[in-house]
């Protein structure tokens, strides 16, 4: 069999003319990081690949379950129970192309994200929660990397592309995360894959844009937050500028690539339990009525007394308390653990 013509491959892409031959090339020579591979980092993945980008790497901590399946486009059955960016990395190795697919089944904190990070040029958002990211915000404005937010909950999402110094960061639109518990999650709301899809064609097309344009043209690329929701139809696109008074690239303060991951999560000897405190550097609170309110809107048995949250989910047994810090029973795995709690109580 002779080899694949890349070039015809890509004929139809190169015809587009704001991408051309010149910024395929591009493509072929970038590297990329996606934080995550479910929903949001799988469909980014495919994308990705499909588009010919040259190296993406893929990280995600999570394995496969049966309720990734509807939403999550790399996934099939034969896949549950295997780490999700291994799994990922098979199916996307049968598309064929000029990608090479590197994959890694580890937990994304402060202590190892420069060497996850290690060449690439751009990172996108395909996680499930508001401490990663803002953590890859810290990053990337310390590093002067751009990067792509992307967030689903629902049939909603929101895109906003992050050049650090040329336009705003996540800080400066959002300056501080909102409390665990405060925001809905895919898995107290739910979500629907063309709300993944679309949002996730939003995020790929600002990343090989940004690819695609010579670093010295970024400033002509104007920065938007877009809010998207498929099941009202509605769209919005919103003016997005820097904050001059920003802690983050403002005041250059980094709090959360600052704050070690170490003690985050710690299995409890002989308890076959797993304490999570919230990650990012600094106290936080957790509204348990509200959170609560949701839990039960969204048909978990909880009770809320004394200042602590008990419910169940997953076969697991969660103890919230005051300070965000929970108590997750029936497991030994810190990883996992994590994983339940950004779910569950994160965003």
């Amino acid at each position: 069999m002779s080899a694949p013509n890349f070039d015809a491959r890509f004929d139809r892409q190169v015809r587009f003319a704001a991408l051309g031959a010149a910024g395929q090339a591009r493509l072929e020579q970038a590297s990329v990081l996606v934080v995550g591979c479910g929903a949001l980092g799988g469909s980014l993945a495919l994308q990705l690949v499909r588009s010919g980008v040259g190296h993406v790497r893929l990280v995600d901590r999570d394995v496969v379950e049966l309720t990734n399946l509807p939403r999550q486009v790399l996934f099939e059955e034969r896949h549950i129970g295997r780490p999700k960016a291994l799994a990922a990395q098979e199916t996307l190795a049968r598309i064929g192309g000029p990608s090479r697919v590197e994959a890694l089944a580890e937990h994304v904190d402060a202590d190892n994200l420069a060497e996850l990070a290690r060449g690439a040029q751009l990172l996108l958002d395909g996680t499930d929660n508001l401490a990663t990211r803002y953590l890859i915000n810290d990053f990337c404005v310390e590093r002067g990397l751009p990067w792509i937010y992307g967030g689903v909950v629902g049939a909603a999402g929101l895109v906003l592309p992050i050049v650090p110094q040329l336009g705003p960061c996540l800080r400066c639109v959002f300056p501080e995360p909102p409390p665990p518990g405060a925001l809905p999650t895919c898995d107290t709301a739910g979500v629907i894959l063309p709300a993944v899809a679309a949002i996730a064609a939003l995020q790929c097309a600002a990343a090989l844009r940004l690819v695609a344009t010579p670093r010295e043209r970024w400033s002509e690329i104007e920065p938007h937050l877009i809010e998207l929701d498929v099941w009202r139809l509605e769209s919005r696109v919103l003016s997005a500028a820097r904050d001059p008074e920003c802690p983050c690239c403002g005041a250059r303060e980094f709090p959360y690539l600052d704050a070690s991951g170490e003690g985050l999560a710690i299995s409890l000897c002989g308890r076959n339990t797993v304490q999570v405190r919230p990650g990012g550097g600094a106290r936080a609170a957790a509204d348990l009525p509200a959170l609560a309110a949701r839990l039960e809107a969204s048909g978990f048995e909880l009770v809320l007394a004394d200042g602590v949250l008990r419910f169940s989910a997953e076969g697991k047994r969660f103890t919230v308390f005051r300070d965000a810090r929970a108590l997750i029973e029936g497991l030994e795995d810190p990883a996992r653990a994590r994983a339940l709690y950004d779910r569950f109580l994160g965003s």
